[in-house]
């Protein structure tokens, strides 16, 4: 029997994992020394197939403690380790712009494949890469939020029509609008900075008596999402429903598409007062065989 072991955070998401998959739910200790140091122990034995979730919003701070509990779990029994991180951090910076860059969506797939058997992730930010088995070495499962999206489109939207804030947003919104059964379209985009963004709406005329709804993988400064909202409303349509499959939100970020936003929605992939969109039955389904 596989058990699943939630790091400091994710302990909901580990729980139900194991209630979905009828496996044990395990536990993890951390904390900090006086010198800022980690601790870590396993409180509970490891089966021989274990389950380490930790969504990896903050990647920095957590993914040390993260491999001290990895290790940790073999030498308490476990033969096989699979790491379970809903967010995928490090995927922005897939090349070289400039000299002396470090391409650290590389480096950090090397990282992770020394100590974990297997990814599980959900839709992974992937740019220039066409999959993530091109960087990482061990398998890598990808499980798709469309289902869950789209579920709530049809259960809280009347009329819908789906928008993209950018290109990038087409391969979800198209989803989803399949799913959903309405029209969709995206904004043309151009980014000058980190907060500082550009975007062309799309004719949206002949959908002015339908409800947009916005939808994008991530909202970080929620710059993107913002803008799109505006340009709805400008081109008079109803405040728009928006929906993020993760929801890293930045300072503020919640209020300031509080005041566009006809509602804000996000999958629980990153723990946060708007995760509203439970993933544990989706990963729990895309499991590798005979892990769980």
């Amino acid at each position: 029997m596989a058990a699943f072991f939630g790091m400091p955070g994710n302990e909901d998401l580990a729980d139900a994992l194991a209630a979905q998959t009828g496996s044990e739910a395990g536990a993890v200790e951390i904390r900090r020394f006086p010198d800022a140091e980690s601790y870590v122990r396993i409180l509970a034995a490891a089966n021989e197939k274990a389950f380490l979730v930790c969504t990896l919003a903050r990647p920095d701070e957590q993914f040390v403690p993260l491999v001290f509990a990895a290790r940790a779990l073999r030498t308490s029994g476990a033969n096989d380790v699979t790491l379970v991180a809903p967010y995928l951090a490090y995927l922005r910076q897939d090349r070289r712009f400039r000299e002396g860059e470090a391409v650290t969506s590389r480096t950090f797939a090397e990282l992770v494949s020394l100590d974990f058997d297997a990814l599980v992730t959900v839709d992974p930010h992937l740019h220039r890469y066409a999959s993530l088995d091109e960087i990482y070495t061990i398998p890598a499962i990808v499980v798709h939020s469309a289902p869950l999206v789209g579920g709530w489109v049809r259960d809280n939207v009347k009329a819908p029509l789906v928008l993209g804030p950018d290109e990038e947003s087409a391969q979800w919104v198209e989803e989803v609008a399949r799913q959903v059964g309405c029209p969709w379209a995206v904004f043309a985009k151009e980014r000058r900075g980190d907060r500082d963004v550009r975007l062309t709406a799309p004719a949206l005329g002949r959908y002015r008596e339908r409800t947009p709804v916005l939808i994008d993988d991530i909202i970080s400064s929620g710059a993107t999402m913002i803008e799109a909202a505006k340009l709805v409303r400008a081109a008079g349509m109803q405040p728009p429903h928006c929906i993020a499959v993760h929801g890293l939100f930045s300072t503020g970020t919640v209020e300031r598409l509080g005041a566009v936003a006809k509602s804000l929605v996000t999958t629980d992939s990153i723990p946060n007062p708007r995760a509203d969109l439970k993933l544990a039955p989706l990963i729990a389904q895309q499991l590798p065989t005979g892990f769980a």
